[in-house]
């Protein structure tokens, strides 16, 4: 056992967090006749709509006139997270909430945004991934719900300092305006113009209590959380310190090592799903220079030359045709091992999804400014100098 620090009597507790939470709910929540709820099927935002939705069922907070769940699906989650997501959303329709299923507009899936249109995986210089899949859905769902309740919302998300330095740095900078309080939510308003103003009600939470509560919510009022907590590879039921672990989507190409879907594997129960880690592999492999076009001569509106020459651009097409076999490859391998152990299926790409990228493919469709007659990228090409010459190739390839 660890020793109690001095000021260890002074930490927050679940309880206490819960408290602040009210607080912060009572008091913006009573502003607003219309709530909206950003769920991802993450720990955190588990535990922030399961929260609300019991401190409304048992009368501790106001009940507004309509409340609104919506899950980000991106279909690019962890299996058993988008499952457990899937299951919360149920069980909150069968408790008399709203909810929503929020997907990406179909060109901006990610397979079909990557194999149909050519764009490489993102990478941590060009992260198309957040604001394609996530973003834009999700602000186009709520400009349509904007216009449903005919005027601004509150938007209530799972933020929660610890998550990420810069996200705490935002915190931090925003709740020394006004004398805000962290400890009673992060409350960001705007103008009234706008679609919603955002609350943040456990802010404050530690991690432990994000644990606790997934706990509490499964085992005494009938949530669906207990599995999130065995996708971040612990069991807390056995005491296991509590784990402040993110996770991303399936075979993330932004990191290094994807722990997320290795601890999933680790678990008997989802070890079929195995063969998605040669995803970030390939993910790796075809943002090489041989599976991609490459600008030669590029120049500017005025004529000019383009600052960068020669830089890599879209997949070819024939790049696009061999990943989209490994891709399903995978995903049938996995499939035919599910099918034989009465476990879950897995969706990669599906059959709309595929139809799509199979029509980009054959109409030979590019990211703007490509049109695939650009050389491939590993191409050997003379140099074009700054001042427009040209310093031709000493020797040919062989």
């Amino acid at each position: 056992m660890n020793p109690l620090s001095l000021f260890e009597e002074e930490r927050l507790t679940l309880s206490k967090s819960i408290a602040l939470s009210v607080e912060s709910l009572c008091h913006y929540g009573s502003l607003y006749k219309h709530w909206a709820v950003s769920f991802s099927g993450g720990k955190d935002s588990s535990a922030t709509v399961t929260l609300i939705a019991h401190l409304i069922e048992t009368g501790q907070i106001p009940r507004p006139k309509t409340l609104t769940i919506l899950y980000a699906d991106t279909r690019q989650e962890l299996p058993p997270l988008h499952l457990a997501a899937l299951e919360i959303l149920k069980e909150l329709e069968r408790r008399g909430f709203a909810t929503r299923v929020v997907l990406p507009a179909l060109d901006y899936r990610y397979f079909v945004y990557m194999l149909g249109r050519g764009v490489p995986p993102p990478s941590n210089t060009f992260r198309w991934c957040t604001p394609k899949l996530k973003v834009m859905s999700m602000e186009r769902e709520l400009e349509v719900l904007r216009q449903e309740r005919g005027e601004k919302f509150l938007m209530m998300t799972g933020v929660r300092i610890g998550e990420s330095a810069a996200r705490d740095q935002r915190i931090a900078l925003s709740c020394t305006k006004d004398g805000g309080e962290c400890g009673q939510g992060w409350f960001q308003q705007s103008t009234s113009e706008a679609i919603a103003d955002m609350l943040a009600p456990i802010v404050h939470w530690r991690v432990c209590h994000v644990w606790d509560w997934l706990v509490k919510a499964d085992v005494e009022l009938g949530f669906p959380t207990f599995e999130i907590a065995k996708v971040y590879g612990q069991d807390v039921s056995d005491g296991e310190e509590p784990i402040n672990a993110r996770t991303g989507c399936i075979g993330c190409p932004l990191v290094q090592k994807d722990a997320a879907l290795d601890r999933v594997v680790a678990q008997p129960e989802w070890a079929y799903l195995a063969p998605l880690q040669r995803l970030r592999p390939l993910y790796w492999e075809i943002k090489k220079p041989q599976y991609r076009h490459r600008k030669h001569g590029e120049v500017n509106k005025d004529g000019s030359l383009a600052a960068k020459q020669n830089r890599l651009g879209p997949l070819t097409l024939e790049a696009r045709r061999w990943m989209l076999a490994q891709v399903l490859g995978i995903q049938a391998e996995v499939n035919q091992t599910a099918e034989r152990l009465g476990r879950p299926t897995l969706s990669l790409i599906n059959d709309e999804e595929l139809t799509r990228i199979e029509e980009l493919i054959a109409a030979g469709t590019y990211p703007d400014k490509w049109d695939g007659t650009e050389p491939h990228g590993d191409a050997w090409l003379p140099e074009i100098l700054p001042d427009g010459s040209v310093q031709p190739l000493l020797f040919d390839r062989l």
